[in-house]
């Protein structure tokens, strides 16, 4: 079992950042990807960043330019630093990570979500 711990969520005014860490624990044997996703009220859950393990990043349009995924993996921690914060950002962000489990086998999982609110 892995377990994702999440924090730096909070409230924040438009053109503000806030850097999100998220640290894993657990049986595995290595990371393969951690990221974020964020899902905003009435909406699906959709991809923030993915980070894998060698440091190859992916981006959601909306957020290139302004935010930065980057990983520790001494710490096997992920941060996420978001700047020119918008009020479209605002959303419940969850960590998420793929972790091989087994010699033969991947699991993904997810943390508890992070409130992020930017106001206007």
């Amino acid at each position: 079992q892995v377990q994702l711990v999440e924090s730096g969520g909070g409230l924040v005014q438009a053109g503000g950042s806030l850097r999100l860490s998220c640290t894993a624990s657990g049986r595995f044997f290595s990371s393969i990807a951690m990221g974020w996703y964020r899902q905003a009220p009435g909406k699906e859950r959709e991809l923030v960043a993915l980070i894998n393990s060698g440091g190859s990043t992916n981006y959601a349009d909306s957020v290139k330019g302004r935010f930065t995924i980057s990983r520790d993996n001494a710490r096997n921690t992920v941060y996420l630093q978001m700047n020119s914060l918008e009020p479209e950002d605002t959303a419940v962000y969850y960590c998420y990570g793929r972790f091989a489990t087994s010699i033969t086998r991947s699991t993904d999982y997810w943390g508890q979500g992070t409130q992020v609110t930017v106001s206007s």
